[in-house]
């Protein structure tokens, strides 16, 4: 008898397959949004497809640190940072500076991320309204403080699956929109194949912005909270496969939808010579080609990506207090809810005071790459430790030669970064 069981609809095969690569949802949503949206359209639109080589070495080691990590959650039942402090000599220091310098990092991240956010809100509704130019800055402030508040509300529910759902949301939205707008506006293929060439662009501001292309993509709340993230996945040492295949599909999925902003920024406005200053700037990209059309697709990518973004800030302190403490997840407790609603509060210093929020999410791009040497250092103890790994579960010598590479990088990143802000300041 033949089966008339209705077959699942295409969205929801789609939806499956993405749910099934749950943690790195998480990666996605920390590396792209609007701090990797501003670093990536004010990169493709000042010097093209320059950068793209720094992107592609960012992604390539993101995604072998992203499956280091896992993989050491899922072998030893241990989460970073709790690791750090129990098997590495200084652990308990270590792990304290990175717990400051990545909260740092990812709450002044976050002040850039809501002013953006609201900023656009606002150019979306002056486009319909435009008598609220009079009052923007008591709109964007009212904008801001509606939009935290409702992100703290979700905080609340504090389930990871819950949490899971709304960022498979807004990042779908988010890689729907610039993938579209990838086919409106694009670069010469010549520029894509120059931009992998190594180089940095040799004008003022050419610096900060390759520490910024790293601080984005290869940010460290990203690797830390993997193991977290795969515990509160409930995967288990079985799932060595599925986790890797996690992580490479969350790194290219980071490269493709970077590209893909950059590209479309290259393509709109680098030979126009029209560099993104502006929050409108850059709601505009696709403008000059595609018109009102394109502030929508701009509207709800660069939106979904902030909101994305929003989610995994608000989260990383308390989680990350809570891995050095007793190594679980922990989304229902007294501190995580105080610890959030701090952040929230410091977020609003942006809208309150009026600051550009282009510049404040690029510098705090920046800072995000000073604690990545040591992240990338205790995974590497780690790993080696045969006390902790056992024998068959060896890491093998290319992945440990990637991540010394990796670490160099990183260096040479950090110092680049040192000598920009030391400039700039």
């Amino acid at each position: 008898m033949p089966d008339l069981t209705p077959s699942p609809s295409i969205w929801k095969k789609i939806l499956g397959v993405v749910l099934a690569f749950g943690p790195g949802i998480f990666a996605i949503g920390y590396t792209i949004g609007t701090g990797s949206v501003t670093s990536m359209i004010v990169a493709g639109s000042t010097y093209g497809m320059q950068l793209l080589w720094v992107l592609l070495l960012s992604c390539f080691f993101s995604g072998v640190l992203m499956y280091v990590y896992g993989n050491y959650a899922l072998l030893t039942g241990e989460t970073a940072l709790f690791a750090f402090k129990k098997h590495l000599k200084y652990g308990k220091l270590i792990a304290i500076l990175i717990i400051v310098g990545i909260s740092f990092g990812q709450w002044n991240s976050l002040m850039g991320i809501l002013g953006i956010s609201s900023n656009i809100i606002f150019e979306i509704i002056h486009i319909y309204f435009p008598g609220v130019a009079d009052h923007q800055y008591e709109t964007v402030l009212s904008i801001a403080i509606v939009v935290i508040a409702t992100m703290y509300g979700l905080l609340l529910v504090g389930k990871y699956t819950f949490f899971e759902k709304i960022l498979v949301f807004f990042v779908t939205i988010m890689a729907s929109s610039f993938l579209i707008s990838l086919f409106m506006v694009y670069p010469l293929p010549l520029e894509v194949v120059k931009g992998l060439i190594p180089s940095v662009p040799d004008v003022e501001g050419g610096q900060i912005m390759v520490a910024a292309f790293v601080g984005t993509t290869m940010a460290a709340a990203t690797f830390l909270s993997r193991p977290l993230f795969v515990q509160g996945k409930g995967w288990g040492i079985n799932d060595l496969k599925q986790q890797k295949r996690d992580a490479i599909i969350a790194a290219c999925l980071v490269f493709v939808i970077s590209t893909t902003i950059m590209a479309v920024a290259c393509g709109a406005l680098f030979h126009q010579g029209e560099p993104v200053t502006k929050v409108l700037d850059m709601v505009g990209v696709l403008e000059p080609v595609a018109g009102k059309f394109a502030l929508t697709l701009f509207f709800f990518g660069t939106l979904s990506a902030g909101l994305s973004s929003i989610f995994p800030c608000l989260l990383i302190a308390p989680i990350l207090v809570a891995d050095y403490r007793s190594g679980k997840l922990d989304t229902s407790s007294g501190q995580f809810k105080i610890i959030t609603f701090i952040a929230c509060l410091f977020a609003l210093i942006v809208p309150i005071f009026g600051a550009n929020p282009i510049e404040m999410q690029i510098l705090s791009q920046v800072f995000n790459v000073f604690v990545l040497p040591l992240v990338i250092v205790g995974i590497l103890f780690l790993i080696n430790n045969k006390k902790v790994i056992m024998r068959e579960h060896r890491t093998g010598k290319w992945i440990n030669i990637i991540l010394i590479l990796s670490l160099i990088f990183a260096c040479l990143i950090s110092y680049n970064g040192i000598s920009a802000l030391m400039n700039y300041l």
